[in-house]
């Protein structure tokens, strides 16, 4: 490099060079590998060309590598989930591949898709890439994982030792180099003109878009427009007539974001993967387990969780507002005109992990206060054991109506009660909402101008609990066709109409009209 580094240059190259000294520390040939024949290296080789996981498992095993983050030890190495390698073949077999992988974070789709993978294709027998192009939001992040790339073709000792040599021309610094064996990379940003690419008479064959979007385009529907007419037009149009492979990477960040139109374009195969299954298990076992996905949920919060692992983008709905939503100290049960809880169990055969929800709501003059509430991704047993505990801790001084949708009412629900009540020696008196029921949006918009009026409070002592944080979330993004989830402002709905029920019965008080008799109304 001629030109002089800024700092922030200065300070990358060295971050850079730190990860090359782990690659070749991390790389080093086996002293087993060292002694083969010939005849054994080729076979060796062969082998892993032809098996995507033995060749990530062999060549990168830095990339496989968990460790401790206060010593840096490895703690345990882990192996590809089954969609890295299903992925990996797709590349391979498709030469005119469109396709979008839409992949949650930390599931290494960046390092998949943008520097196993292409290496995977250079050291094929015959080369499957010529010219490689990484697009990001901007250049420099386009460099950076340009970097990434280089850092393992000119470093990696392993793959020194069965391919050769690599290094050439050019560094990511520049954004661009070229390997011994004449094969071309370079790093654009967003926007950025790609038109007239080539390299003498090789055009690319091979464009990675990775994380392009961000969250302040996809405020943006304008921005996004522009943005995916760029890719459709003139990123694509790079391409010679379309044939080679082209690749976008990224979590759905935003349904109005280019990752969701180019998803959503004729001849494109999509890749979905969702950090946990319906059952709240990892999809990628080896990474993580149960757990760990649980504690970084309830840390992470609702809103991010469902946004950055399960490709649920939540925005603020059309029919609440964050203002709409007060926090109150809340007087002694005692002190409420009437207490509802109301259940929501969303038991269904469904392949999202639905949430249950149950909401205690009290009555005090013209005000309605949420008390206490139970929102989780959690067994049906989890739910009736904490409406048990709740029963348990008032009912020797208030009486909290129960309620539950008399759909919910299955026999395997009823089960669960008779079996927890059992245990406790009592059956807990909940009864079926049998009301006939408009549909749901248009029911919890009917009770939305209370939450405007001012007539609503959350109980303050629970500001900060997930259950309360996770209603809220739910509540915010409530809007007609979003697949949020809305089960806490349904349970919600359920417990207001009984409390306002029970007051319109009070108010209205019924007076006797004498009746005439027919010779008077002349």
């Amino acid at each position: 490099m001629t030109a002089k580094l800024t700092r922030e240059q200065k300070e990358a190259l060295e971050r850079w060079q730190e990860h090359c000294r782990q690659i070749r520390a991390m790389t080093a040939v086996s002293v087993e590998v060292s002694r083969e024949t010939p005849a054994e290296r080729d076979r060796r080789i062969k082998r892993l060309l032809s098996d995507y996981d033995a060749f990530t498992e062999y060549y990168f095993p830095h990339y496989l590598a968990l460790k401790d983050k206060t010593t840096g030890e490895v703690i345990r190495t882990i192996h590809n989930a089954p969609f890295h390698s299903k992925a990996a073949m797709e590349i391979k077999n498709t030469p005119n591949l469109k396709g979008v992988y839409k992949w949650p974070r930390f599931h290494a789709k960046s390092t998949h898709v943008g520097v196993i993978s292409p290496c995977w294709l250079i050291f094929q027998p015959i080369p499957l890439i010529n010219f490689m192009v990484l697009v990001s939001k901007s250049e420099d992040a386009a460099k950076r994982l340009l970097g990434d790339l280089q850092a393992e073709l000119e470093n990696n000792q392993r793959l020194i030792a069965d391919f050769g040599e690599q290094k050439n021309l050019g560094s990511w610094l520049e954004g661009e180099f070229k390997t011994k064996r004449g094969i071309k990379f370079l790093a654009i940003g967003r926007g950025q003109s790609p038109r007239g690419l080539r390299d003498r008479e090789v055009r690319p064959d091979y464009i990675v878009i990775d994380d392009l979007d961000d969250d302040e385009l996809c405020r943006s529907e304008k921005r996004v427009k522009e943005a995916t007419e760029w890719v459709k037009e003139a990123l694509f149009g790079a391409l010679d007539a379309g044939r080679g492979r082209f690749i976008m990477v990224g979590n759905l960040i935003s349904k109005n974001s280019v990752l969701a139109n180019i998803a959503a374009s004729k001849g494109v195969r999509v890749s979905e993967i969702k950090a946990i299954d319906k059952d709240g298990n990892p999809t990628w076992k080896d990474k993580w387990t149960k757990g760990e996905a649980q504690a970084y949920r309830d840390f992470v919060g609702y809103r991010a969780w469902e946004k950055e692992m399960m490709h649920n983008p939540i925005t603020d709905g059309t029919i609440f507002r964050h203002e709409w939503i007060r926090f109150k100290r809340l007087p002694k049960l005692n002190k409420y005109d009437m207490l509802v809880c109301y259940t929501d169990p969303s038991f269904k055969s469904t392949t999202s992990n639905d949430y249950k929800a149950c909401r205690l709501w009290g009555k005090i003059g013209t005000e309605l206060h949420l008390i206490d509430t139970y929102v989780r991704q959690d067994t049906v047993s989890g739910m009736v054991r904490w409406l048990y505990n709740l029963y348990e801790r008032t009912r020797d001084y208030v009486a909290i109506s129960f309620f539950m949708e008399a759909n919910f009412m299955q026999d395997i629900i009823l089960d669960e009660f008779a079996t927890e009540g059992n245990i406790r020696g009592y059956q807990l008196p909940i009864l079926p909402d049998t009301r006939k029921k408009p549909e749901k949006i248009q029911r919890i918009e009917a009770v939305s101008p209370l939450w405007e009026r001012g007539l609503v409070f959350y109980n303050e002592a629970l500001k900060n609990s997930p259950d309360m944080e996770v209603g809220i979330e739910q509540t915010l993004a409530l809007e007609r066709g979003s697949r949020a989830h809305d089960d806490a402002p349904d349970a919600d709905e359920g417990a207001i109409w009984y409390l306002q029920r029970n007051s319109r019965q009070e108010i209205f008080k019924p007076v006797a009209i004498p009746r005439r008799s027919p010779k008077n109304i002349w």
